[in-house]
């Protein structure tokens, strides 16, 4: 190793914590900052906060002057794992929360890894005194600045501006670089402020002392009421209250009691239609529904009964289980391809419902009415004076910007009719958005004239002329939380959200990285007061941002650019930790302009420069999007060059004595670069890394995803993101040889791996986790070359890094191939049951393999975001090895292992003799499953591998009777 001091993150992290944390995080909804605003593939606060620490403290193993024992660098190891455990959850005032989830607990943890973060920079300052750059890059009385140049949704510069570094975060997406301006620059801009509307300046909050962003909080409160109650003076006739009759709650038991009153309403549910494609009934606009049920919760049951008469029909709504159980998943839907018509009972295939939408011949049809009761959902049948009041609406605005053609719209979406952002919206939903709309720059101007006044009356506003600050900036920064509160209603408050039976209430559009088609839809009531409604979403603006400032201590500067991550000179001097986009996996920029055509109607005033375009940039954008380039190919050739570029500037540009932190996370798949040669995603990434001139020291796979999430359930979605440690490569790095290179990996990462174990790394995670410091071998070199001159790629690297690996693990793993190496890891943590295809695909990147392949191989089963080995018994009958392009260790044991137990010894016989020269090393794999299903205490499982073990000699003897006694396989 060279003599640089090593961080934390570069030797061991206490993973299970981060884990758990980040896991339990991706639960909570209010008053997480994630809930500011819409953003795709957000990282855990958890593991950024983790890993900025682990970046910044040094590994006792550096300090041997302080720690010169192993006992004494465990110890001090420990203690520092310590920290990170106590700061990484996420905080409860609850009574009932465990000790650890208590905040003033986590405040002392976050305090005491401020001072260690400043201990191990001072110790940096006094190694690099002499350093030629000492006085610009070695300040002791002032940490070193961070930067996130992919800051996208602002978790990571956000953490590390909690952890008391000056936060510097940029990106070119405008809609990312507002999120963040909002996340770190304007709260501490106007922390410990009182607020200045003229309710806070009456009365006892005049006196109040206001911590942390409270003051802000109360004003944009303050607003957000004031633009409700506007709204509902200019609009509230569009949204008319369910009144109940005596009449009415005579014939139902769920209105008693609420004879005589008014209800708000929720919302309003709608079907679309088309005109039937049965010629009989081609005068019939049929409605398109996926699912009659208005509440599954048992005890509240109710649903919607079409009523047929002719070529008529009405919906009424039916409380309580239906007649039929059935009946509750009753929809017009027949298959995933088409609907019936409800009056007919003839068949529309989608491709027919395309026509007449795009021909302009798609309505809609209230389906049902629900209302707020006295802690109840109320539903009502639909009339046709509230489908009158809905149709009158005439909104002042519609975005036209066109929505086809991009990713964000998904295939359906890019369909049936929707030619604009604005055919996503209802009129009566355009006009409250509009409405809205031009309320938050009223509400802005308000807010400056309040400021003006507060100031007049002698309220003490001083800390707003800091820093150039102001009224009006103030208002600005009001207007920027209630143009998000916006952006939140737009999420909820459009045609493609759909109602969820269980929760009773719409969903947003964004429960996954796509616009997804909705047939039956439900609208909401921006003027009520439950979910979906302005107030409630102020009320969730206002939480997520004070939480994060809620205490006097953190303050550190933020601040916001927006720059191109290929050309920025913003990461000089500072630490930096990013997680970049990767090849297509999320279209950012197609997905930003549904928020973005409103954030640029509402705030072009307040940042003209960030809003000049019609849209969000999309040429710039380092993501592999096939349809902005010629072929697939030369779109991954565009993504690889671009971000090997912005890699480089991170090598160059960054504070020499911190590693740069990279969160790697996509699925693993397989392509054939352009000399016909199969590669995968990671090995891909892994050397646009290595040629950006960044040494690899670490990779740790954390558990960043939430299966739970929409496009988590039954999806082949990510568990994981795996987790860089780099540092620039030296300028004078040396040539090796390929066994200096193996010879140096057999001495290093025997030691690495203990230091692992000591971390507590999990099973599954551990051949990830090691992968890092086989890396780290690797990458020091300027190159590393076979006898004949030829330089070793990182594929083959990462193989002789697994074959080493493998022995210091268990020596009777060396031959095996990389699917077999990957089945066998899986085999010890999972057997044959099944588990998260994001857990497999974190293990695949460690093995070099692929699910895909794994499936193609023919030894997993993959499907709705789950996968499992496949068992003997379900192993093809007809299999033969000489055939097999993709062959197998794992399977030729189990192919072994069934024809024994089918047919017996000497048709195992014949098998073997097929296998050939691989007989010895699958009778390897049968010993070490054998040992692993005894050590586990398994007998069933290790019931199959003992017999071939015990019948190996017979059924070996067999085989070479096959042969004819000319090849020994023994």
């Amino acid at each position: 190793m060279d003599g640089t001091v090593r961080k934390l993150i570069e030797v061991a992290l206490p993973l299970d914590a981060i884990n758990e944390a980040a896991a339990g995080e991706k639960a909570v909804r209010q008053g997480h900052p994630s809930s500011l605003h819409q953003w795709w593939a957000r990282r855990p606060l958890a593991a950024a906060r983790a890993v900025i620490f682990a970046q910044s403290v040094d590994d006792p193993s550096s300090r041997p002057e302080l720690f010169p024992t192993k006992e004494a660098q465990d110890a001090e190891r420990e203690r520092l794992f310590g920290i990170i455990r106590r700061m990484v959850p996420w905080p409860k005032r609850d009574k009932k929360a465990p000790k650890e989830r208590d905040p003033r607990a986590i405040e002392e943890a976050l305090e005491q890894a401020r001072e260690e973060i400043l201990v191990s920079w001072r110790r940096a300052c006094e190694d690099n005194s002499d350093h030629p750059r000492a006085a610009e890059l070695f300040d002791p009385e002032r940490l070193p600045a961070f930067h996130d140049p992919f800051a996208g949704g602002g978790a990571i510069p956000l953490e590390a501006q909690r952890l008391g570094f000056e936060a510097h975060a940029s990106d070119l997406n405008p809609v990312a670089v507002l999120i963040n301006k909002a996340m770190i620059e304007i709260p501490p801009k106007f922390a410990e402020r009182p607020p200045v509307n003229p309710e806070a300046r009456r009365g006892s909050l005049r006196e109040k002392k206001w911590i942390g962003a409270a003051g802000l909080v109360e004003d944009v409160r303050f607003y957000g009421q004031w633009m409700r109650d506007e709204a509902e003076r200019r609009i509230g006739h569009l949204y008319p209250k369910v009144r109940i009759t005596e009449e009415m709650a005579a014939k139902r038991r769920d209105l008693k009691g609420y004879a005589g009153r008014e209800l708000t309403v929720i919302s309003w549910l709608w079907a679309r239609t088309v005109r039937s494609k049965d010629p009989a009934f081609d005068d019939v606009e049929v409605p398109l529904v996926s699912n009659f049920t208005l509440s599954a919760k048992k005890g509240s049951e109710a649903w919607i009964e079409p009523v047929i008469q002719g070529k008529t029909y009405r919906f009424e709504v039916r409380l309580g289980p239906p007649p039929d159980v059935e009946e509750t998943k009753k929809s017009t839907k027949i298959s995933q391809g088409s609907f019936r018509c409800l009056v007919s009972g003839s068949p529309m295939p989608y491709s027919y419902i395309d026509n007449e939408a795009n021909a302009g011949r798609m309505g809609t049809r209230l389906l049902a009415i629900v209302a707020e009761g006295d802690g109840q959902r109320v539903y009502f049948s639909p009339d046709s004076e509230s489908e009158t009041v809905a149709r009158s609406a005439q909104p002042s605005w519609e975005p036209d910007l066109p929505c086809r053609g991009t990713w964000g719209s998904n295939a359906q979406g890019r369909r049936y009719g929707f030619g604009t952002f604005g055919d996503y919206f209802t009129r009566r939903q355009l006009t409250a958005l509009t409405t809205f709309a031009d309320l938050v720059g009223e509400a802005r101007e308000k807010a400056h004239q309040d400021a003006i006044a507060a100031e007049t009356s002698g309220v003490d506003l001083r800390p707003l002329r800091e820093g150039g600050s102001g009224p009006a900036a103030y208002a600005d920064a009001v207007s920027v939380y209630l143009a998000f509160a916006l952006s939140k209603q737009a999420d909820l408050g459009n045609s493609l959200c759909r109602w969820e039976p269980v929760a009773q209430c719409p969903r947003q559009l964004f429960g996954r990285q796509a616009i997804p088609m909705v047939w039956d839809f439900a609208e909401g009531n921006p003027l009520g007061n439950s979910s979906g409604s302005w107030k409630i979403l102020v009320r969730g603006i206002t939480r997520a941002f004070a939480k994060n400032f809620e205490s006097s201590g953190q303050f550190a500067v933020g601040s916001v650019s927006s720059l191109d991550a290929m050309k920025q000179n913003l990461s000089r001097g500072k630490v930096v930790s990013t997680d970049p986009p990767y090849d297509d996996n999320i279209g950012y920029a197609d997905l930003s302009d549904f928020f973005y055509i409103w954030l640029q109607r509402m705030l072009t005033s307040v940042f003209p420069e960030l809003f000049s375009t019609l849209a969000v940039p999309k040429a710039e954008e380092l993501v592999a999007t096939a349809h902005r380039h010629e072929s697939t190919a030369a779109a991954d050739a565009f993504f690889l060059d671009g971000m090997t570029k912005a890699m480089r500037r991170l090598a160059v540009q960054s504070h020499p004595i911190y590693p740069v932190a990279i969160y790697y996370s996509s699925t693993q798949s397989e392509s054939k670069d352009s000399t016909g040669k199969i590669t995968t995603d990671w090995e891909t990434f892994l050397e646009a890394v290595c040629h950006a001139g960044l040494d690899i020291r670490r990779t740790w796979p954390m558990r960043t995803e939430n299966s739970s999430r929409l496009v988590g359930m039954g999806t082949n979605a990510l568990a994981s993101s795996i987790v860089l440690a780099c540092r620039q490569k030296p300028s004078d790095a040396a040539t090796a040889t390929w066994r200096e290179f193996r010879d140096t990996l057999e001495r290093e990462l025997p030691p690495a791996l203990a230091d692992l174990r000591r971390a507590g790394i999990a099973p599954v995670d551990l051949a990830q986790a090691a992968i890092g410091p086989g890396m780290a071998v690797f990458t020091r070199y300027a190159s590393v070359l076979y006898s004949t001159g030829k330089e070793m790629t990182v594929r083959k690297a990462l193989a002789v890094i697994n074959e080493v690996l493998d022995e210091t693990l268990a020596q009777q793993e060396g031959d095996f191939d990389a699917d077999t190496r990957w089945a066998l890891a899986w085999f010890t943590q999972h057997h044959f049951d099944e588990s998260d295809f994001g857990v497999a695909e974190t293990l695949s990147k460690a093995k070099n393999t692929s699910v895909e392949g794994l499936v193609t191989a023919g030894i997993l089963r993959a499907g709705r975001g789950r996968v499992r080995l496949l068992r003997p018994e379900e192993l093809p009958e007809d299999w033969d090895p000489a055939t097999d392009r993709r062959l197998t260790v794992w399977e030729m044991v189990h192919h072994l292992v069934r024809v024994l137990d089918a047919e017996g010894e000497r048709a195992a016989g014949n098998l073997l003799h097929r296998i050939g020269g691989q007989a010895e090393t699958a009778r390897a794999l049968a010993h070490l499953l054998y040992a692993v299903c005894d050590r586990q205490k398994r007998p069933a499982e290790a019931r199959p591998y003992n017999a071939l073990v015990r019948s190996w000699p017979e059924i070996a003897r067999l085989a070479r009777e096959e042969q004819g006694g000319r090849r020994t396989l023994l």
